[in-house]
């Protein structure tokens, strides 16, 4: 699967960001200098490729 970022802004300028792509905590290394440049973060929601990376490493990690 292709590793993309995806930038939304409505037209009253609230923007979104979405990842795909990307397992566990690498979608917020990905992310995060377009984060920091739209401004503050609002609201931010895990999809389930980030919890089955986070469980897979604690999986590994306990081995």
């Amino acid at each position: 699967m292709n590793k993309t970022i995806e930038i939304t802004v409505s037209p009253t300028g609230q923007t979104s960001v979405q990842t795909k792509g990307f397992v566990g905590g690498e979608c917020r290394d990905a992310s995060r200098f377009v984060e920091e440049a739209l401004g503050q973060r609002v609201s931010e929601t895990l999809t389930a490729d980030f919890h089955q990376a986070t469980e897979r490493e604690v999986v590994t990690q306990q081995h």
